[in-house]
């Protein structure tokens, strides 16, 4: 297994900065996907640990190595692209063991290994299927066996699930899961999509205009945010402005209790958050922070109903059980849990 240290690593095309001093260690085993919309300048980065990209400066390594100069063949990197990139005149088995053939290994060893990775993919037998004879998501596993095959250090996906329909997504996020797991192959993912990086990583290194904002554990993007602009892209707009003065922060709907020892903001101005599924509907008025609001619009989703409040002014999308009924104008106490409310920088 392979540690690897992003420092500084900055990329530049003519005027334009793609990735801007980018530092964090990846650990060895670990499973860490490179998250944010498109043009943030995580494929860009990706493609600078595999080497098919060189910084314009910093420095990557692996194991405490650099590697900025060692060729892309020669690192022990492997990357598996959106596109599946199959050879479609040979079989599967050649697809698979094309790396093991550049590497001159033995037939009988070469056979050996195409087997036991098309099993650990799920596809026993497929050797000498044609890749026109796959469905993508059978393809894409092909691909991801071709990976493993010659046993790399670091293994690279670079939004290989984004052409799969839904289903299919789902069953190859829960495969890479369980193989990342089995080989304890040290995983960099890219994707744009919040619920993808959030089921298979174990730490999410969020990216805007190619600069990182938060790199933490999944669980800390919903809880914690760094920014305002953080948590608008984990699906939370529900702010609240207010000076904060030691374990309370004064607001236009009265006084809110905190919990201090979690806060990160110093005392002074902040925004007040509380993500739409952890503020109640039904208040206890024995645990505080009940304030007024006014109900906007409510659709039923299924598994429960989406309230849209206004709160202050300000509009705040709630999340109550599915048998929730409301009218719209109509008054309404919510419950802002004091261990859920989470303070952000003004700025």
């Amino acid at each position: 297994m392979t540690s690897v240290v992003l420092r500084d690593l900055t990329r530049r095309f003519e005027n334009v900065t793609a990735v801007d001093r980018l530092n964090l260690e990846i650990n060895s085993g670990e499973l860490v996907a490179f998250l944010g919309p498109s043009g943030c300048g995580k494929t860009t980065t990706l493609r600078m640990i595999t080497g098919l990209l060189l910084p314009s400066s910093g420095d990557v390594l692996f194991d405490d190595r650099s590697i900025v100069t060692v060729p892309t063949e020669k690192r022990g990197a492997v990357m598996v692209f959106q596109k599946h990139l199959l050879f479609p005149t040979i079989s599967v088995g050649q697809n698979v063991g094309f790396g093991l053939r550049m590497q001159k290994v033995e037939k009988k060893e070469m056979d050996r290994r195409v087997s036991e990775m098309l099993e650990l993919v799920k596809l026993p037998g497929f050797e000498n299927r044609r890749a026109h004879q796959l469905s993508g998501g059978q393809q894409q596993r092909v691909a991801l066996a071709r990976a493993l095959v010659v046993h790399p250090k670091v293994l690279l996906l670079d939004e290989p699930l984004a052409n799969l329909d839904a289903n299919l997504r789902l069953e190859m996020r829960e495969l890479i899961r369980h193989i990342q797991r089995e080989l304890g192959i040290t995983t960099v993912f890219v994707t744009h999509d919040q619920e993808e990086a959030v089921m298979l990583a174990d730490r999410i290194a969020l990216m805007f205009d190619g600069v990182l904002q938060q790199y933490d554990v999944p669980q800390a993007f919903y809880q914690q945010p760094s920014s305002v602009r953080v948590a608008h892209f984990f699906r939370n707009d529900n702010l609240l402005g207010g000076t904060r003065r030691g374990d309370q922060v004064e607001t236009a709907l009265g006084v809110l209790q905190i919990d201090a020892a979690r806060q990160r903001i110093l005392d002074g101005a902040v925004l007040v958050t509380v993500r739409p599924e952890d503020v109640n509907l039904t208040p206890n008025p024995e645990a505080g922070n009940c304030v007024e609001a006014k109900v906007l619009l409510q659709v039923y989703m299924g598994t429960h109903t989406q309230v849209q409040l206004d709160v202050a002014g300000h509009t705040w999308l709630v999340h109550g059980t599915a048998d929730f009924q409301a009218r719209v104008g109509d008054p309404i106490r919510i419950q802002l849990p004091q261990p859920r409310i989470w303070l952000l920088p003004v700025s």
